[in-house]
């Protein structure tokens, strides 16, 4: 095996070796796993009304014994056990209606809860006539997610603040738009007057602030708090490279349970002291998160609670310092709510205007963020360009190969070199037929003095595996990718190539199994790749030669089931290296007989390619 060959198959080696680890440790559900995913969204979580399980502790309980908390004049009755359809629970209590935009939804009068969410931008498939996204559902509803703000009384003191069970009255504005906050009022009958002011933006950030109004003879202290609690597990992807589950940036450090660790951790919570931050339940797409005023010191904290047996996962923070009010005083707090679709320009956005710190690690960026963001922001600005997040990958592959091209171009010389010294390392062989340590020893005075690196056959493909991670990460998690279609049959690049050639790419009206859906895309891919392939001479060895034929074909099964738009960079990025490599091979008078290479690699030439050729 001479070494240029063995060059090429270290690289395929360490090419294929990563790959396959990535799909055996992070596999990807395939388009019919995805499919029943959507359809069992609205059936399979069940949830039970939670009450007041989960208010924070005020400071001086006993942390960490998994009984619930309840604020004063609340109540711990969880109610029914098994959910109601969610509309039938949407009509049970009053609303207020929230109309922007991106949003459509209501706040429920009853425990003053955000907890009526659509995305009006987004729908659960390709088709703009499927259902919007549902983000949030009321308590006692499948797939409970919502947001609450309250008080919790200093500990030793009975005040009567209002819970759950409370129903708030409107007081002018009942419709909650850009332009027109809402408010909501309670008196507790006690001289004490509590109000909850929302306001939203365009987008997806609501702000929220909390009034009281002290008309006793007595001052008062309370410690705001606010959580999101989501009951019940929700379908999720199940891929290590992404994150979903409980998430925030608490005391600076981000912080992450995924729903699996929450339930491990039984009754415990992740808490801790932080000035700036945030926390929150994210899924892929799509987030609610809380933001406390920047500036105040809060106790934020992860959680798993059981409620009536089943599971329920929250968010929370509580305010280390309680807000106080004088007699016939009036006291207030803020704090803000993102809960909508997680686009990375909003993200940062909010993060400069609003001074909140780490908000970008909302979205799961990965290890390799310092080549995931900037890798998205180019493909971003390209797709700005041209309306096309296809043509903008094509485009970004183009500069990548022109920014690697000096070491692609160094590496191609030297594999050139490499061939042009093919008969000079046969002598050696057969000078030294019985010591391959000798053999050895003069190959490497050779490419001493020729200046060549046998390693050099490597560096075409390694190079590309962090690129191609990095692109992986932003085709998947990145909204911006979700359902952005390229032209014809490729509709969704998040998604794998819906065709396959086992139904004749859909003139036989039948679907095949997942691992069969083997579409244009990868067979596209495929061949490049073999045709790069063949760009060198086939191997003498009739094994070695089978390898090379069969490897593209692993490929394609490999890759088939990857996000379409992970494919055609590859299948791009292969045809620009045929290009490159032919540049160079003829630069350096390396001959280029890629149909004698074909014929010979197929079995219809006879004559083997003699070394040096």
């Amino acid at each position: 095996m001479n070494s240029d060959f063995k060059n090429y198959v270290l690289a395929i080696a360490l090419s294929l070796g990563v790959i396959v680890l990535w799909q055996m440790y992070f596999p990807q559900p395939g388009r019919q796993q995805v499919e029943q995913l959507q359809q069992q969204q609205s059936v399979e979580v069940t949830t039970t009304q939670s009450g007041d399980t989960g208010v924070p502790q005020a400071p001086g309980t006993r942390p960490g014994t998994g009984v619930p908390q309840v604020a004063p004049g609340g109540s711990a009755v969880p109610g029914a056990a098994l959910a109601l359809p969610r509309d039938a629970v949407l009509d049970q209590n009053a609303r207020v209606t929230i109309d922007t935009p991106v949003l459509s939804g209501s706040i429920n009068l009853k425990g003053a809860r955000l907890d009526d969410l659509r995305l009006k931008e987004y729908h659960e498939t390709v088709d703009d006539t499927s259902p919007t996204i549902i983000l949030l559902s009321p308590a006692g509803s499948t797939g409970a997610f919502f947001t609450e703000q309250g008080w919790v009384a200093p500990t030793g003191q009975t005040i009567k603040l209002p819970n759950s069970q409370t129903v708030w009255s409107t007081s002018g504005n009942t419709t909650l738009t850009p332009a027109a906050p809402v408010t909501l009022k309670w008196d507790n009958g006690e001289g004490l007057l509590f109000e909850q002011t929302f306001a939203i933006d365009d987008n997806y950030m609501l702000t929220v602030r909390q009034d009281i109004t002290n008309n006793t003879s007595a001052a008062l202290n309370v410690f705001p708090y606010a959580r999101v609690q989501r009951v019940g597990i929700p379908p999720i992807t199940g891929i290590y490279v992404l994150h979903e589950g409980l998430v925030g940036v608490i005391n600076d450090e981000l912080q992450e349970w995924d729903y699996s660790e929450a339930q491990d951790t039984g009754a415990a919570a992740h808490a801790a002291k932080s000035t700036g931050g945030w926390l929150g339940i994210t899924d892929k797409y799509w987030a609610a998160t809380l933001i406390p005023d920047q500036e105040m010191e809060y106790t934020g904290s992860l959680r798993h609670l059981k409620i009536n047996n089943t599971d329920a996962f929250q968010a929370d923070f509580l305010f280390s310092q309680p807000v106080s009010a004088s007699p016939g005083a009036k006291t207030s707090v803020e704090s803000r709510i993102f809960a909508g679709a997680k686009k990375s320009y909003l993200i940062d956005e909010y993060q400069e205007k609003l001074k909140i710190q780490k908000f970008e690690l909302l979205i799961d960026w990965g290890w390799f963020y310092f080549i995931t963001k900037p890798l998205f922001k180019v493909l971003h600005y390209f797709n700005a360009m041209v309306g096309n997040f296809g043509v903008a990958i094509l485009i970004v592959t183009v500069l990548l190969k022109l920014l690697f091209f000096p070491l692609q171009n160094k590496s191609y010389a030297s594999m050139s070199k490499m061939k042009k010294l093919a008969p000079e390392m046969e002598k050696i062989k057969t000078r030294f037929p019985d010591d391959r340590a000798k053999q050895q020893q003069a190959m490497m005075e050779m490419y001493k003095n020729e200046q060549v690196s046998p390693l050099s056959g490597c560096w075409p493909i390694l190079i590309q595996i962090p690129v191609f991670f990095a692109l992986y990460k932003v085709i998947y998690v990145t909204i911006e990718m979700r359902h952005a279609p390229f032209f014809g049959w490729l509709q969704d690049l998040s998604a794998q190539d819906p065709t396959s050639l086992f139904n004749l790419f859909g003139l036989l009206p039948f679907t095949p199994p997942a691992f069969l859906m083997i579409g244009v895309l990868p067979i596209l891919m495929g061949i490049t790749m073999w045709i790069q392939m063949r760009l060198n001479p086939a191997p003498p060895d009739p094994i070695q030669a089978q390898i090379f034929n069969w490897m593209p074909l692993f490929f394609t099964f490999l890759l088939a089931t990857f996000p379409a738009g992970l494919v055609l960079y590859w299948t791009w990025n292969n045809f620009l290296s045929i290009l490159q490599q032919s540049y160079i091979m003829k630069k350096h008078g390396v001959e280029i007989n890629l149909l004698g290479n074909i014929k010979t690699s197929l079995g219809l030439d006879k004559k083997k390619d003699q070394p040096g050729e």
